[in-house]
């Protein structure tokens, strides 16, 4: 729990002159606007003399959230991301500043450890607070059962974006708001961005390009190009960033993965009391960020060429990214239970992952989790902190095949879960009310084929994962299930049709396709587990460091 006395801090004398090397010292009146709600890439505020104040919005409009006093400084990680600021600084009384350009901030950050962990473990720690305070910048209006509403909300929450949903049917709060903006049910959902923006009916990508978690310009270069941030493609971010290595890293929604909807990680080390799947993701975003490499998300890769001694990544959205080297990281995702017409249920009653919105909107209700891995239990045992009752299905004879003992354990003494072995989900009932959301479910035991049912209104997929490898060129050697071939596992004759054409074989994760990587999930072979995925990541940084020294010889 962040408290408040952990969202700040003093610089002494000795570090204000320190500081002074990076910005400009200014003069202001009481009054004067420092920063304005609503920046990109906004300036970091250090006060020198006076005091400034920070204004954020809450459900009661705009109010004085703190201020700042000789040697403290504003600003939470947008000043260290250049997205959105989501406060508005003002001069409190007459005095100084010291005002750090956001592009001078990030040589600060990447120059000088001292000041580096300084201002990141504030900037954390105040995102975290004002997110449990409820400082509501971002407002979502909108139905619970609207899976656009769920979407929009899904991704605040996996970019740990503050934000306050209401739902005009549970109160006047939302009325209140509407009327205040000038809003009608009829252009719900909408997103209200602080004082002054308002989103009507927005998808996900205008909601993010709105708050700046998308600002990579077309031709954009780097040394290496990420595709997909879930715990591998951020540890390769974290380790090039930090070897000196420019990383842009993309993902098609916002980092963590499949890891990031998972409730809580228990057995990776290093967290005895386990984490959960978003804050791992959210602290690794921020030490990638801190050592330069550029996270942008929601961003989905199309296609990739090469390009002399270099590759073009093609965007869905048309633009192209230059890189000497690409990791693929892009992982797997769950796959769909067989039943004809299941999309119409997604968003509307069946989710992939088990995180605090789902369980928000499950809360003493009948759910249903399908599937026997990891994940599946630790969604399960989650869940039924919130629900009245979970069913878990699955087709094994039983869950020690494929899960932890640890989870099995608990599974089996939760008095609020039941376990369904040798059974599959064979049909959904859909309810003709709320956007056609889910209202039961029919499954079938594989023993007696006997059918049975229940009115469950959420229903949770952990079933076997796919790769995510339908965006790569043919050309790119995949096992008959789709995962990337690397190192040994690509064939000699593989490497001819694919175009091999340097001296030496692949190393250990690179593809057909030289200086190209893939790791973690998505990789023929990989351990699907999270630790498994990060000491990759970490890895292949080393090997990317090798062939960037090859094409520097051959350029010699």
């Amino acid at each position: 729990m962040v408290s408040p006395a952990d969202v700040n801090h003093t610089f002494s004398d000795a570090k204000l002159d320190e500081l002074r090397a990076f910005g400009a010292v200014e003069s202001h009146r009481a009054g004067e606007l420092l920063v304005a709600e609503g920046t990109m890439a906004p300036d970091c505020i250090v006060t020198l003399s006076g005091y400034t104040d920070i204004y954020a919005m809450t459900d009661e409009g705009s109010k004085r959230v703190g201020w700042m006093e000789r040697g403290q400084f504003a600003g939470d990680l947008s000043v260290l991301t250049g997205q959105r600021h989501l406060s508005r600084v003002e001069m409190g009384a007459d005095g100084e500043i010291l005002r750090i350009a956001h592009a001078d901030f990030q040589r600060l950050i990447a120059g000088n450890s001292h000041f580096s962990d300084i201002f990141v473990r504030i900037f954390a720690a105040r995102r975290e607070f004002s997110s449990r305070r409820g400082f509501a910048a971002i407002i979502v209006i909108g139905a619970a059962m609207d899976r656009s509403v769920y979407a929009l909300r899904d991704l605040l929450a996996k970019h740990g974006v503050a934000h306050r949903w209401f739902d005009p049917a549970d109160g006047p709060v939302a009325a209140h708001l509407m009327a205040e903006r000038g809003l009608i049910d009829e252009q719900l959902p909408a997103v209200i961005l602080g004082a002054a923006d308002v989103l009507v009916q927005p998808t996900p990508e205008q909601l993010a390009a709105s708050l700046g978690l998308d600002l990579l310009p077309d031709g954009a270069t780097a040394d290496v190009i990420v595709v997909g941030s879930g715990p591998g493609g951020l540890a390769a971010a974290v380790y090039a960033g930090s070897e000196g290595l420019t990383v842009i890293a993309i993902d098609a929604l916002a980092p963590g993965g499949q890891a990031g909807t998972s409730s809580k990680i228990e057995n990776y080390l290093g967290f005895p009391t386990g984490i959960s799947g978003n804050e791992l993701a959210r602290r690794a975003t921020v030490q990638a960020q801190k050592f330069g490499a550029r996270l942008v998300a929601p961003v989905r890769a199309a296609a990739i060429d090469r390009d002399s001694d270099a590759y073009c990544l093609k965007l869905a959205d048309g633009r192209k990214l230059r890189s000497r080297a690409v990791v693929i990281a892009s992982g797997a995702q769950y796959q769909r239970l067989p039943i004809d017409g299941i999309e119409h249920y997604e968003g509307r009653g069946i989710f992939y992952g088990a995180t605090p919105m789902e369980a928000q909107l499950c809360g003493n209700a009948e759910v249903t989790v399908v599937g026997a891995g990891n994940s599946a239990g630790q969604g399960a045992i989650y869940l039924a902190n919130a629900a009245r009752k979970v069913h878990v299905i699955f087709r094994r004879p039983a869950l020690r095949e494929t899960m932890s003992e640890y989870l099995v354990k608990r599974l089996e003494e939760h008095p609020n879960i039941e376990l369904h072995a040798m059974t599959d989900v064979v049909a959904l009932r859909g309810a003709d009310v709320s956007g056609g959301w889910l209202d039961g479910i029919t499954y079938r035991c594989r023993d007696t084929g006997v059918e049975s049912g229940c009115d469950c209104r959420f229903l949770f997929l952990f079933l076997g994962a796919s790769p995510n490898t339908g965006w790569l060129p043919k050309e790119m050697m995949c096992d008959e299930r789709g995962f990337v071939k690397t190192g040994a596992d690509i064939a000699p004759l593989e490497l001819v049709k694919a175009g091999w054409s340097l001296d030496r074989m692949p190393s250990r994760y690179e593809t057909s396709w030289p200086r190209i990587y893939a790791i973690g999930d998505v990789r023929k072979g990989s351990v699907k587990r999270v630790a498994s995925s990060v000491g990759e990541g970490s890895v292949v940084v080393s090997d990317i460091h090798q062939a960037l020294a090859e094409i520097e010889t051959t350029a010699e």
